[in-house]
């Protein structure tokens, strides 16, 4: 009889652990999006990037901590990047804002050192050789968590955990989101300083819960369907995407717009707001930081919510 086992047998039982396919399991699995970029710095050694100006500030300090010479590039209303002069030793990094950058569209951009952050598209699958980041939290409910492509590993010796991060999630299932909302804003910044760790043993279980094709389909027909009636009033030119982030209506005064939409119990956050301090009012990433309504399609939500989102934001301009 074996007397040395430790684990443990009997007492409560705590979290099931779930058996449902993962998407993107293949992947390296740690605890979030900007570490994900680290863990490319470090694995490809890369000491010179170039950087969107239309994005949030949380990359700064991995960019400071590990010495890498930064420049900044812009896009166009199209959401693609407007590129020249390239080094050679220069990576670039590619943000697929809303999904709008397709597989083909990125592989006929012609430079070798493309990395891809497709926080926003979860559902658009990796290139072949192309280093690819995931964020887990944007899409789905849980606290943390992110998943890299990249041609070289490191070694992760830390390992992250999450059960204290839930409070913020749970709360909100039962109550309302404005009751938890400073919670959401702390966990967010927690991962400011927090080192590069394997994704926590609680996330990868939930991520092994979800119904990945239902999730999918909820989110494209909702994204289709503002679409459908909004683009007759919407600045932007967009296509139509699988499994939509969120539907970017760029509209003129959309703070106004905003502010009523929010007193209707409509929250439409303001993605970057390190823009307004980045860029001057003349450049289009600021016009498009302050003027693009990011409008949730997610999986919470059915054709009925988005027709109301239609109708108060159509009384309001």
């Amino acid at each position: 009889m074996n007397c040395t086992r430790m684990k443990e047998i009997g007492g409560y039982i705590e979290v099931e652990y779930y058996k449902g396919k993962m998407l993107y399991d293949d992947g390296v699995k740690i605890n979030c999006g900007r570490n994900a970029l680290e863990y490319i710095i470090l694995a490809k050694k890369i000491k010179r990037i170039l950087m969107p100006k239309f994005m949030c500030d949380s990359c700064d300090g991995v960019l400071a901590r590990n010495n890498v010479s930064v420049r900044y590039y812009s896009i166009g209303y199209d959401f693609k990047p407007q590129l020249k002069d390239v080094y050679d030793d220069e990576y670039i990094y590619i943000v697929n804002y809303y999904g709008q950058l397709t597989n083909e569209y990125i592989a006929s951009i012609g430079y070798k050192n493309i990395i891809v952050d497709n926080s926003q598209a979860y559902f658009q699958k990796p290139i072949s050789g192309v280093d690819t980041i995931y964020t887990c939290r944007k899409f789905f409910g849980v606290s943390d968590g992110a998943i890299v492509y990249t041609s070289n590993t490191i070694d992760i010796t830390l390992q992250d955990e999450s059960f204290e991060r839930m409070r913020f999630l749970m709360g909100r299932f039962e109550r309302s989101a404005s009751e938890f909302y400073d919670e959401y804003v702390n966990n967010n910044h927690l991962f400011k300083n927090e080192p590069i760790k394997r994704m926590s043993k609680l996330t990868e279980n939930l991520l092994h819960s979800f119904d990945y094709d239902m999730i999918k389909n909820k989110r494209t027909e909702n994204f289709r369907y503002l679409h459908e009636h909004l683009s007759c009033i919407n600045k932007l030119t967009l296509d139509l995407v699988e499994g939509g982030y969120m539907y970017p209506l760029m509209i003129e005064n959309a703070e106004k717009v905003r502010k009523q939409l929010q007193k209707k119990k409509i929250y439409i956050p303001i993605l970057w707001p390190s823009v307004f301090s980045m860029c001057k009012k003349e450049e289009k990433e600021y016009y498009m930081a302050d003027n693009i309504l990011p409008l949730p399609v997610d999986q919470r939500y059915d054709i009925n919510d988005m027709q109301y989102i239609i109708e108060e934001i159509l009384n309001e301009i």
